[in-house]
Order: C-alpha cells, then structure tokens, then sequence
C-alpha cells in the first residue's frame, strides 16, 4: 500500500510581512512525509504560482492544490480576480455563473492551484444560521441545484476540479462549526430538500464533496457529525447518491471537527466513516502516525484506503496542468467581473434618486473588530471621485453598511452598536448601500431608498458607487 499520508492536505498560510516563509519549514516535513496535497491561505499571485511549482518538485507523487475560491481566485491570491458572493452571482442567471467559474478555474491553474473548494449549496433557509447566508447560491433547492450544476460543469470544463459543501447541508444550522457542533433536528423528509443540490451536483460529475462538521439525527441518530458518520457518508453519500468521487472533510481544526478529540482520532474516524481525504489538520505527523496505526490494526480497512489513495490519484489525473494567463487576458477577467458586479448591485427599497454630484457619506461597520483585517473602505469614495462626484459634507446623505458573512460574529444580524448607530445615520433622509445579505433590509430603518451590494470587498464598492450615479 502506498504511503497513507497521501490521503492528508495541511494548510499552508501566507503571512502580510514575511510571506510564505513562516510555513514552509512544516512544508518540508509535510512533503517527506508523503503528503497528498495542500490547502493554500492567501498570497501573491507570483508567490503563490512559485509556491505550487517548488511544491510538485519536491513531491513523490502529484499532489492535488486546493484553495477556497468561493468569490473568485482573487478571494485568496493578491493579483487575481475577485467575483461577487456565489448569491448575487446566482441572481443573474446560470451564464453568469458559468462566467465566473470559468475566470476561477483559468486563474487557479495561472497559479498552479488544482481544486476550487467551491460551490457551496447549502441551502440559504435558516434566517438565523451565521456563516452560510451570502455564500450561497439561494435557498430554492432545484434552483440551487441547477446553479450549483452548472458552475460545476464551467470550472471543470476549464481543467479546475470543483468541490460541492458542505453534506448534507448547512443551511439550516443557527451556528457556525468553526466555533461549535452544530445540530440540525430537522426530518428527513425535509433534508431531501437539502440533498436536491448534491444529486445535480453529482449528476454534473463534481470531483469532490466536502462534509460539514454538523449532526443530523433523523439521518444518524447516533448524534455524530456528518464527518464521522457511516450512515451520512456511505449510506446517503456513497449509495442513495451514488458518489464515487473524492469525499473531503471539512477543515479538522474546526470545533465542530474536534469535540474534545484530538486531530489524530478524528483522522481515523473520518476515514472510517467514509471519508478519502483529510482537510487541514495542524498535528500532520500525529495524524499520519494515527493512520498507519489505523492500517496496522485493522481499525482502517485496507479496502477502504486503497480505494481512497486510488480516488485521489485520479483526481490529480483529471485536473489539468498550470497555464500562465497573460495581461491582456486577466484584465478581461476583470472587466466582466465587475460588470457582474454592477449587474447584481440592486434596489431593494424605494425609489433611486437623481445622481447626486457631492455625497456626504457615513459608514456603519458591522464587520469592524474581528480577528481578520477587512476590506479597505475607501473604495466607494474613491469610485464616487472618479465619476466627478466630491464626497463632502452638506451633500447628499449615503450611509454605507457593512454587514458580510464573518464567523467570528456567530450571528446573522447586525450588532446592537450597528443598529444604534445605523438609526442616528437615518434621523435625516438617506440612501442606505447594504454590503450585506438582503434579508438585512429589514433591519433598516426608515422608507428611504436602499442599494443591495451584497458584500464589503473594493469590487463591489466600485459597482454599488457606479450603480449610485447612474441614478
């Protein structure tokens, strides 16, 4: 049998001041070990494509690259495009969608990476549920399934594999798995609704589906986690589905992964259970130790993980191999995402009013004070600028909200600060921008006109100030 720790991908994570060189010591280990690939973090777009070549170099076998590109390459890499969140993309039809899988999987091979841990279709059903909300693709499952198909079929046609997230659904869940085990007691004749979009997205051939770290009783009464669960993974997975392809597990340094047990354990669990692939543990040594403990025992059937080395050595064979994009290229990438974003900028309340030659703006950050920096906010100023409008007091009132999908707020609506704060900004007449889901409107008051832009990052700032002026 081939090394086991093949079957483990550790996250490599760039750093704003040193670069990629903080990890690359745990890279070194991690490539003699064996590893079978890895989740990248961040980086430079130059940096991240000389990264991925020193890392098939150095390794004995090809290794798949993954990376969360839910919005776009340039989620992750500084250089590539940014897209607007997987909903507002949705909103504009399934050629739109198409569009921006197509410029994700063209710009992951410019640098080198194999796997776009993207789409989500989790079902956006649950008011209250803190992560999943605009990195949706909608809440209607037949739509969601077909939208989830075909942003499936685009990125793989370009040579990128796609990953489908997280089964069997974390819509319905009120909290986040990176902070807890979260529990979903609904029946199962209401999760079919959420399996809709995993049987389009296995009927398109996705190359992966990553399991949530959330317990579903009416499918595995026994209360473990979709990650570790049999019944979950090879019994709905695996046999109602008929998945055949690489299933992955959720990040293990999540809370909903661990619950008191250590990487290691939970490495064998979810091989057990049905898993291939073993997504961003921290202890990579302990968890390979555990593995082959695992094979020397018994606890991990030799059939089993045969079958999952053979899976992901297909994987790498299916994906297609880097290609440089030129300037000329990239630049069109940007050009029709952010006309995909001026197009999914919409009025959600009111009327527009005429385009105002000076705005005097306010911002209410609800994304402000997390472990991670936000987006810079100038942008929206910057756009207004360019168009010949002058951001002064005394003009025309824009309140900018800013209220996007942050895990560490582990709520789905605005802060009480925020709130207070966004009623002081509305005492005068105001058109509102919402960076946020639009379900938000109705935390905002007044009857004055409000733009949904969706989320906080510079592309959509851009949009939403152009869509302001267009009046």
């Amino acid at each position: 049998m081939k090394p086991l720790a093949a079957l483990v991908l550790p996250a490599i994570r760039w750093d704003a001041e040193r670069g990629f060189a903080p990890s690359l010591p745990a890279v070194e280990t991690a490539l003699t070990l064996g590893v079978g690939g890895f989740i990248i973090f961040g980086g430079e777009r130059e940096a991240v494509a000389r990264l991925t070549r020193d890392l098939a170099a150095g390794s004995p076998h090809p290794l798949l690259i993954a990376s969360d590109f839910e919005r776009g390459a340039g989620q992750q890499v500084t250089g590539l495009t940014s897209l607007p969140p997987a909903m507002a993309v949705a909103s504009l039809g399934e050629e739109a969608l198409a569009d921006a899988a197509t410029i994700t999987a063209t710009e992951a091979r410019d640098v080198g990476i194999s796997w776009a841990l993207a789409p989500v279709v989790d079902l956006d059903v649950e008011p209250a549920n803190p992560i999943v909300q605009t990195r949706a693709l909608g809440d209607d499952p037949e739509a969601v399934g077909r939208a989830g198909a075909a942003w499936i079929a685009a990125c793989q046609a370009a040579g990128v594999l796609a990953c489908a997230k997280h089964f069997p659904g974390h819509g319905r869940t009120t909290a986040d798995s990176h902070a807890e085990l979260p529990v979903v007691g609904a029946s199962r004749d209401v999760l079919e609704a959420d399996l809709l979009p995993y049987r389009w997205a296995v009927g398109a051939g996705v190359a992966g589906v990553m399991t949530a770290h959330v317990a579903y009783p009416a499918l595995d009464p026994s209360g473990r986690a979709a990650t570790y669960s049999q019944p979950i993974l090879d019994g709905v997975l695996r046999r109602e589905l008929a998945f055949d392809a690489l299933v992955v597990t959720d990040a293990l340094i999540m809370e909903g992964a661990l619950q008191g047990t250590g990487e290691p354990a939970a490495a064998v669990q979810a091989l057990q259970a049905g898993c291939d692939l073993l997504l961003y543990p921290q202890d990579v040594a302990g968890v390979v130790a555990a593995l082959e403990r695992g094979a020397a025992s018994g606890a991990l059937e030799a059939r089993r993980l045969e079958a999952s080395l053979a899976r992901r050595l297909a994987a790498t064979e299916r994906a297609s191999p880097p290609s440089r994009l030129g300037d000329a290229e990239l630049e069109r990438h940007r050009a029709r995402a952010q006309a995909l974003a001026r197009a999914a900028v919409r009025l959600v309340r009111g009327e527009p009013r005429p385009a105002p030659r000076a705005v005097d703006l306010e911002i209410v950050d609800d994304d402000a004070g997390g472990p991670y920096p936000v987006p810079p906010r100038g942008a929206f100023a910057e756009e207004l600028a360019a168009h010949g409008a002058r951001v002064a007091p005394g003009g025309e009132k824009v309140v900018l909200v800013f209220a996007d999908v942050k895990g560490w707020k582990r709520r789905a609506t605005l802060s009480g600060a925020s709130r207070r704060s966004l009623a002081a900004a509305l005492i005068a007449p105001a058109t509102v921008i919402l960076f946020g889901h639009p379900r938000l409107l109705a935390e905002i008051p007044g009857a004055g006109p409000v733009w949904c832009a969706w989320s906080g990052d510079v592309a959509m700032q851009r949009a939403a100030a152009e869509r302001l002026l267009a009046g």
